[in-house]
This record gives C-alpha cells, structure tokens and sequence, in this order.
C-alpha cells in the first residue's frame, strides 16, 4: 500500500507570469458583497492569475462564487475591495463605461441572453460586423460558421435549434470580433453529454489556432478536467487552490478538492482503521485506488452498482464504513457479493 503525504495548502496562489511579471488577468485581494435583507459576501479577500493562451475553469460547490468571479473579470461588476487588471490596467466597472464589459472580452452567458431568438444563425452572427465591407462581414460570417461546424443551420432561426447548437451560435457570435478574451457561464449545461467532447475539441482548437484565451465556469469538474489547462478551486467565497488538473486531481490539498474532483473517500483516522491504515490525520482514498476480492466471510458487502459502460461505480457497505469503489471489470462484483478491500493508494492530509 502505497501513501502520498499531502502537506497543508499554501496560502500563496500559483499564476503563469507574463515577461511584464504579470499573468494575463490577475485579482489582488478582491471583494464583492451584495446588499439586502442579510449580506452576502460573494467573493472574499481573493487573489489570483489567469495565463495566456489557455483555458482556465473556475470551478466549485454551488454558492461558492463562481459566476460572480467571472462579472468581476469582465466588468460586469465592480469589486467592493481589491481590484482586477488586464494586462496590467484595470479593469473598469459598470458605473464606468454605457455599455458595461471590457472591450478585449466576450462573454457567453447560460441563457443566451445576447441571441435574437427569431433572427436566423447567419444574421445573429453577422450583426456584430459593421456594414462598411460588405464582402468582408460575408465571408468572415461563413468563416466563422465553418469554425463552429454550424454552416447547415445558417438559415435556422435560434427559437428551432437544440441548447447546443444555440452554445455554438453563441461562441460563434462572441468570437466574430476577434476578441482576446471569451469568458463561458456553464458552457456545456445545455450541451447533450454526447457533443460535450466535440465542442470541447472545437474550443480547444480554435484556442490552438488563434491564441486565445478562455475562462468558463462549471458545476461539473469532470466535465472540464480534460479540457482545462488549469484550474481555479472556489469555496464559500474564497479561493482554495490554483493549478493544473492533473496535480490536484492526483494531490489535492484539503479533503474538498479531493471530493469534488475525485469523489474521493475521505476517511477519519477511525473509519481508515477497518482498511488497515492507522494514522493520526484524515485520509483520502480515490475509488480507482481501491481493489476488490471476494471472500464470503468479509463484513464488506456491494450494497450498488452502477454500470458506466467500460467501467461500473459500486457502493460498498462495512460495519461503520461506506466506500465508492470504480471496477474496470463490470459484473465481476454483483450486489450482495462480500468482499475483501484492497486500497492500492491513499492521501495523508499533513497539518
């Protein structure tokens, strides 16, 4: 049994610098709170780094701040404390500008709410260009349809298409200008789990080709854990870790991380006993870190079984211990089989 010593999260946050010294878009110490009945503090005390070039995911439980990070970032909102920089300068509020939002950025919201419903896809896209060169916004329309694969559906109006297809207008119609910056508000929510990797590969693509850089939020970290270069963890208005996905998926630095990228087992010393791990600190056991065995005299037993195609999630129950386990093998542990459990690997939180 292998164990990884996890030490306590710094409370310096990791940023790509720039050759200025500073990351594309970074936060110092900022605040937002929203008035009423009770006041809500949204974002607190928050400081951060958005690199160049790659797509950052702002992810998070719900409530944990996410899309008010993202207004705060293309000025939509206006910090109550701290401020928010592109390229160095700051990023001007809604009190600043007529039409609120930096003009090196777009933004594609949830509800598609910059969509002409009864307008078709061409119009929708070619509106944001001007009417000077009538030949140039023709074929930088047809260009841009081509990127997002939705030229068939140039002469459909928004109201007849799918979510997804309404998500790749949207894109289109943000990124018809060129700009530096496309923020997404839950981009795939509305996207059917079977084009999520498509539109997923067409982003990254285009971010490949053009440079450009990309901040969406998510619910669902499985979703972006293959499609972002880096990620900004959220909670309860803070942020807690900064990096790229592979290291806080495989060292997490705090149990929260470690369930919501991993949905891992986060065991007390007590419950970790039962599993043959004896340690003074709370442990994390990934479900692929764990193996099973059947031994009919075992006071494990598969109580679930989810069958996920190549791979099954079970639940298995002991005396006072609950795990989630992933099988490569589906089928080979029914419900109602006792089994030995074998963890391969686990997380020791340190401090």
């Amino acid at each position: 049994m292998a164990v990884i010593h996890v030490p306590p999260p710094s409370c310096s946050v990791p940023h790509d610098i720039r050759r200025d010294g500073l990351p594309l878009i970074h936060g110092e110490k900022v605040g937002r709170k929203f008035p009423g009945k009770e006041e809500v503090t949204a974002i607190w005390d928050m400081s951060f780094g958005i690199a160049e070039g790659q797509i950052t995911a702002v992810i998070g439980e719900s409530g944990s701040g996410k899309s008010t990070l993202l207004k705060l970032i293309y000025g939509l909102l206006e910090p109550d404390e701290g401020e928010v920089r592109y390229r160095g300068w700051r990023v001007p509020g809604p009190r600043e500008k007529l039409i609120p939002g930096h003009d090196a950025m777009r933004m594609v919201s949830q509800g598609f709410d910059d969509l002409n419903t009864y307008a078709n896809v061409w119009d929708n896209v070619a509106s944001q260009l001007s009417n000077t060169d009538l030949e140039s916004k023709f074929r930088r329309t047809g260009l841009m349809l081509d990127r997002l694969r939705i030229s068939h559906l140039a002469k459909q109006r928004i109201a007849d298409l799918s979510g997804g297809e309404k998500q790749r207008v949207a894109i289109a119609r943000a990124l018809i200008n060129d700009p530096e910056v496309l923020l997404m508000d839950e981009p795939f929510n509305q996207v059917d789990a079977s084009l999520r990797e498509t539109l997923q590969a067409d982003i990254r693509r285009i971010v490949a080709e053009s440079g450009l850089t990309v901040v969406l939020v998510s619910h669902d970290p499985a979703e972006v854990l293959s499609l972002a270069d880096a990620l900004i963890v959220l909670k309860g208005g803070r942020l807690i870790a900064a990096g790229r996905p592979a290291d806080l998926y495989h060292r997490p630095p705090n149990a929260y991380i470690a369930r919501l990228l991993a949905r891992s087992n986060v065991l007390a010393p007590y419950e970790a006993m039962p599993l043959g791990i004896s340690n003074k600190s709370a442990v994390a056991i990934h479900p692929d870190w764990i193996s099973l065995q059947a031994n009919p005299d075992s006071v494990f037993i598969v109580t679930a079984a989810h069958f996920k195609g190549f791979y099954e999630e079970l639940t298995v129950r002991g005396e006072q211990l609950t795990l989630n386990v992933i099988s490569t093998d589906p089928g080979r542990t029914p419900v109602g089989s006792r089994v030995d459990v074998n963890v391969l690997t686990y997380l020791e939180f340190l401090g």
